[in-house]
């Protein structure tokens, strides 16, 4: 099974709609479709930049477009209900079992409140999603009633990932209206994600840095 065949596969786009559902209900900003499929091509630009195979980068596609499908059951633990649901849909497929066993942990492990990094697809996958910041993820567009996750998102004007072979890092570059959201409130919010992503970095041999408005941050 291939990652387009992933994405047109109807019990995953299931999964990521109700859960997408969920979490709006719950006041969460946008993790659909469109934030799977950003994902899943970061992942795997994070790991073409380091020289990795086009399987690796197909797995990192996979799991990082199917890594949220556990919020259908629960916010709570949907890292790793994520990764049992992976399971049990991947293995009616002809993905080989060490191939599932790797997406599953990249799913299980993405989560900076019990996860970590394990592996060149799981440290991916963190990179990837944590650095998915933007102002189109806010569902509500009405600023007097945004919490500070939504301020933080919707400040951010534009964010790039780039990678530098000759620093060996990746940045993640943000500018950002602080008129919205300060660089306080940026850093209560995104704090452990940035850590989660050097800590990826790391793992990878590289790197892990944060510019906003042209200033080094992290």
């Amino acid at each position: 099974m291939t990652y387009e065949e992933i994405r047109t596969n109807a019990e995953i786009e299931a999964l990521i709609n109700k859960g997408n559902n969920n979490l709006g209900n719950l006041g969460y900003t946008e993790h659909g479709k469109a934030h799977g499929t950003l994902v899943a091509q970061r992942a795997a630009y994070v790991l073409e930049q380091l020289g990795f195979s086009e399987h690796d980068r197909e797995l990192a596609r996979i799991a990082g477009y199917m890594h949220d499908i556990g919020n259908a059951i629960n916010r709570s633990h949907h890292a790793e209900y994520g990764a049992l649901l992976a399971n049990s849909i991947l293995e009616k497929t002809d993905i080989s079992l060490e191939d599932r066993i790797t997406i599953m942990s990249a799913i299980g492990n993405h989560d900076e409140s019990t996860g970590g990094a394990m592996d060149s697809v799981s440290a991916a996958l963190i990179i990837a999603d944590k650095t998915d910041v933007r102002r189109s993820r806010v569902r509500e567009q009405q600023k007097s009633t945004f919490d500070i996750h939504d301020r933080v998102n919707y400040a951010v004007t534009k964010s790039n990932l780039i990678y530098s072979s000759e620093n060996k890092a990746f940045t993640l570059d943000l500018k950002l209206d602080t008129d919205i959201c300060t660089m306080y409130e940026y850093f209560e919010i995104f704090l452990n994600r940035m850590m989660m992503c050097r800590g990826a970095a790391e793992l990878l041999g590289v790197k892990f840095k944060l510019t906003a408005n042209g200033s080094k941050i992290l």
